[in-house]
């Protein structure tokens, strides 16, 4: 019986050490060839601090499995050598996991969430992300917990259980919107040529050319209304930097249009000017002298009040 435990031991022992030797050199293999669908675009998907905590998480996750399995089924294997019934111990070990499973089952949805997160590299160290209860750039990413730093420097710490949805800023491209107001009566080619003119030089220049990720597009009129029109400017940027490239090209245009005597106008409804709006008081008369009830013409108008006799001095 000696001897067969510890064959028993010996196999599980040896066993244990090939299978995670294995899983090693596979999640090794894994950091150091890691790649994503889409030829150039992918490659700045991924970075290494990225591959590494991916790696790193799948690893530990694996080896622990691995060792739970091997040691497990070994032990169940001394205790059936020694004549022991095993049944009461596997319905005693099931109701304790039930127990368990149902007083720690936040941390098991999210250990179990963390690890298809991982395993299907939904985000990853550096992606800016939004998670519904928080928003910002991915710092660290663990199998219970991921941190992200918000847009005001702040960490948020989010379980991955109350993860419900997941909007990858840093995945594929970003689109950069802008919305140009204009006065209705501005000839709509020379606004077009005009955009056209600051979309062609502002993709031919540098970092813009880099950022830019297609043409600028002039999509046409957004919205028309009585008094303004609304011209939508679009392109395809890289991911994460749609922000900086609408910025750019609000600059640019305001610019250009100053040089072309082309106004801008804000908000929904725009205002005209007050020299092209009439003076709504110069068809209203003069306010009349005797409505002051101080000056001489009223005075003089108004009719002579009695005077009444001073009383005798005594």
């Amino acid at each position: 019986m000696g001897l067969q435990i510890l064959l028993i031991v010996a196999v599980a022992v040896a066993l244990r050490a090939v299978v995670r030797r294995a899983i090693s050199k596979l999640i090794d293999r894994m950091g150091r060839s890691a790649q994503v669908d889409g030829g150039a675009l992918g490659g700045l998907l991924v970075n290494a601090e990225r591959r590494r905590q991916r790696s790193a998480a799948i690893g530990s996750v694996l080896r622990s499995v691995a060792s739970f399995l091997i040691l497990g089924t070994a032990a169940l294997m001394v205790l059936g050598t020694f004549k022991i019934n095993l049944a009461p111990l596997l319905a005693s070990a099931g109701v304790a996991g039930v127990a368990i499973g149902f007083g720690a089952r936040n941390l098991v949805t999210d250990f179990l969430s963390g690890v298809f997160m991982i395993l299907e590299d939904q985000y990853g160290v550096g992606d800016v992300i939004d998670a519904g209860v928080a928003s910002g750039e991915v710092i660290e990413v663990g199998l219970r917990v991921t941190k992200l730093r918000g847009a005001d420097g702040e960490i948020w710490y989010v379980r991955n259980g109350e993860v419900k949805r997941i909007g990858n800023l840093s995945q594929g491209w970003a689109t950069a919107g802008v919305d140009v107001t204009v006065k209705a009566s501005e000839d709509l080619d020379r606004v077009k040529s005009t955009l056209d003119e600051v979309a062609e030089k502002m993709s031919k220049e540098e970092p813009w050319n880099e950022l830019l990720w297609g043409q600028i597009e002039v999509l046409g009129l957004d919205s028309v209304l009585i008094d303004s029109m609304v011209v939508r400017v679009s392109a395809r940027t890289m991911p994460g930097k749609s922000v900086t490239v609408e910025r750019e090209l609000r600059w640019r245009i305001k610019r250009a249009f100053d040089a072309a005597s082309i106004r801008i106008v804000g908000g929904a409804t725009a205002v005209e000017d007050l020299e092209d709006t009439p003076d709504p008081a110069a068809a209203v008369a003069a306010p009349s002298v005797y409505s002051n009830a101080d000056s001489p013409q009223t005075a003089a108008a108004s009719p002579l009040t009695p005077q009444r006799p001073s009383p005798p001095a005594k």
